[in-house]
């Protein structure tokens, strides 16, 4: 006689269920497959509108280009907005330490030194850059001052001391200075800007996944309170969550001046957009609690098509703003429905 009870049923449908997943194609089973497929998506349309020109490398490289700057800030709002906060400087923050670097490489420091060379320069520039955020932790953890307002301060700051230095003309190196090669060389084809994405990135993968303080990065986000009933040092996590978003904020300027050739108070505008836009695409709750370097570098990946295939269709970069801004709307209210779906 058939077992009709409620367990049985239970264990019944989830024999199933087991079954189901254990045919159902691994790509579905993977976290961020909906962002692999909208970015899939999005190439096949702009090569569909611009063929001639969408696959050729020139044009490969300069995508892998943006996809390493809009990455490296996406990897850091990663972190802070797992832990439920927000860094909006990091955009300023990619020009101030753009002009830093090429201000100490080319002229030094105020007479008081000659200029440096590249190693050491890069190595206080990204100095600079965890003290800032370390800043933002503290204010944040110590002070109770809300992440908005400390990291939209520094965004001011940061893009006022940028146009100080400088008074407004950006500092331009030789043509063939040593240090361009650090945004404008590649390997085997592949921007050297890209690979550098790439390593950071299994890092900070690591981290998150496979150490005791990607745990507690996100048990923070998951439940604050219950993280510090557990014994997690909340406030030391969240600085370095902070300080880990200056560090990337950092060494993305150091690889824009590169790119372009000088320090320029100018470069980085709205960034700080760009990497939260790339954060919430690749799947990071606002809410906090979720999200993952995959994901971020997906979201890169489709902000970076966006931008090039944008300029490739010549749309007007008032139009590119007004698309960017669609696409946020959509993907932080696809992430509310999605968790209020879980929820229930």
């Amino acid at each position: 006689m058939k077992d009709t009870s409620p367990a049985a049923s239970q264990q019944t449908t989830t024999r199933s269920a087991k079954r189901q997943a254990a045919v159902s194609p691994a790509l579905f089973r993977f976290r961020e497959a909906s962002v692999l497929i909208a970015f899939l998506v999005l190439c096949l349309f702009f090569w569909w509108r611009n063929p001639d020109v969408f696959l050729k490398p020139a044009n490969l490289a300069v995508i892998m280009r943006f996809i390493a700057t809009f990455g490296m800030l996406a990897m850091g709002e990663v972190l802070v907005i797992i832990t439920r906060g927000i860094d909006l400087s990091v955009g300023s923050m990619t020009a101030f330490t753009g002009v830093v670097t090429a201000w100490l490489i080319l002229k030094g420091i105020g007479g008081l030194l000659p200029p440096m060379g590249i190693i050491p320069t890069i190595l206080i520039v990204l100095t600079i850059g965890v003290l800032v955020g370390i800043w933002h932790g503290l204010f944040v953890t110590k002070l109770g001052i809300p992440p908005f307002i400390i990291t939209l301060g520094t965004w001011l700051i940061a893009r006022g001391l940028a146009a100080y230095i400088t008074r407004g003309y950006p500092q331009v190196f030789p043509s063939e200075h040593p240090f361009l090669v650090l945004g404008q060389g590649t390997v085997f084809s592949i921007p050297i800007s890209f690979l550098i994405l790439l390593a950071v990135g299994v890092i900070i993968h690591i981290i998150l996944n496979h150490t005791a303080l990607g745990y507690r990065i996100y048990a923070v986000g998951g439940n604050i309170d219950a993280a510090r009933l557990s014994g997690v040092n909340v406030d030391r996590v969240r600085i370095f969550c902070y300080a880990t978003s200056g560090f990337l904020a950092a060494l993305t300027g150091i690889i824009l001046a590169s790119r372009l050739g000088q320090g320029t108070p100018t470069v980085g505008s709205a960034y700080e957009l760009w990497g939260i836009a790339a954060a919430v695409i690749g799947g990071t709750s606002l809410m906090g609690g979720e999200g993952t370097v995959i994901g971020a570098i997906l979201g890169a990946a489709i902000v970076g098509v966006m931008q090039n295939g944008m300029v490739l269709l010549n749309i007007s970069s008032y139009l590119q703003d007004v698309i960017l801004g669609a696409v946020l709307v959509v993907a932080v209210v696809y992430d509310t429905l999605r968790r209020r779906q879980s929820g229930r």
